[in-house]
């Protein structure tokens, strides 16, 4: 499919891809994208590659830019940082995603005034899509939904395309995998509008390994929703907290007053003083809770605007390296 030339000849497009150690890869990802979106520029960002990465993809055609700070999040915040056009398109640099659904994405963003497409994965092979990984991002993207809504099947999708609007006014937080996680969670925050595409997903070629743990990055993806929880969410996080320790203040002080009702006496003084202690750990949960409330809902306001404020297009059409 190609893009509609009549409508959208005036369309910038850059294609952003992150690499580490893909020289067996990246030269047919750069080619593959630049058939599908002859108009593109495809930019790869080397992320300290031992191997000739940066070399191969510069000779199939690409810009090339080399980023010192390890790990994917530190990456995207320097190519969201570095490059203006209309459209981004983002997809890792492994081979496993098709580059010639990305007219068809394009479009539909462009169609539908959209901040973001995802492209979904499929695939029928055990080597692309391992069941490990895919229970855990099914469990990963149903807590996020549960947390902070759905608009994704997909949510640590590599293969993904945004808006000039979306780019500009996302604040990269994370240094790793945790990127994706991020990118979604921002996408509810300020309820952009975004569509999944389905779009297959291969296996890598010989000679070239995934860069994502599965214990080792889940933990890591577990651990940014704790704390987006507690950044986007702090009336539920901290009115957990506070209601477990009210339980455990009055489990604790039961005994207790059940000796005094008894006796008369104090006999279990120290679990006394504990209880009062983690009751007041109880009140000042709920406390902070009601406060960051206040404070995040600022903070959300002045995200929404700071998107409001980002122009749909790029202020030219021209991107700049």
């Amino acid at each position: 499919m190609s893009l509609k030339t009549e409508l959208y000849s005036e369309v910038s497009v850059a294609v952003l891809v992150p690499c580490y150690n893909e020289a067996t890869t990246i030269a047919k990802v750069v080619r593959d994208f630049k058939a599908a979106l002859p108009n593109s520029t495809v930019y790869v960002y080397d992320n300290n590659s031992k191997d000739n990465t940066a070399g191969i993809a510069a000779a199939a055609g690409a810009v090339v830019v080399h980023e010192a700070l390890q790990g994917k999040g530190n990456v995207v915040r320097r190519m969201f940082s570095d490059i203006s056009a209309d459209v981004y398109i983002m997809a890792d640099g492994d081979d496993t995603y098709d580059a010639s659904v990305a007219p068809q994405m394009i479009q539909l963003l462009l169609d539908k005034n959209l901040d973001c497409i995802n492209g979904v994965r499929h695939s029928t092979e055990i080597e692309a899509y391992r069941q490990g990984h895919k229970f855990g991002n099914w469990m990963l993207t149903t807590i996020v939904a549960k947390l902070f809504g759905n608009s994704t099947k997909d949510m640590l999708t590599g293969y993904r395309v945004f808006s000039h609007k979306f780019v500009k006014s996302f604040p990269v937080v994370s240094k790793g995998f945790e990127i994706e996680t991020e990118l979604t969670v921002h996408s509810l925050e300020l309820r952009m509008r975004s569509e999944d595409v389905d779009t297959a997903y291969g296996v890598r070629p010989e000679g070239s390994d995934s860069k994502l743990s599965t214990y080792k990055d889940g933990i890591k993806i577990l651990w940014m929703i704790f704390k987006l929880i507690k950044l986007e969410r702090p009336t539920l996080f901290f009115n957990t907290v506070s209601l477990i320790s009210l339980v455990v203040s009055l489990a604790l002080f039961y005994p207790v007053l059940l000796d005094y009702l008894h006796t008369g006496l104090v006999a279990r003084f120290p679990t006394a003083i504990l209880s009062g202690f983690v009751m007041l750990l109880a009140i000042f949960s709920f406390a902070v809770g009601l406060i960051l409330a206040s404070v995040t809902q600022g903070r959300r306001e002045t995200k929404q605007l700071s998107f409001l404020a980002t122009p749909r297009r790029a202020p030219k059409t021209e991107i700049r390296s």
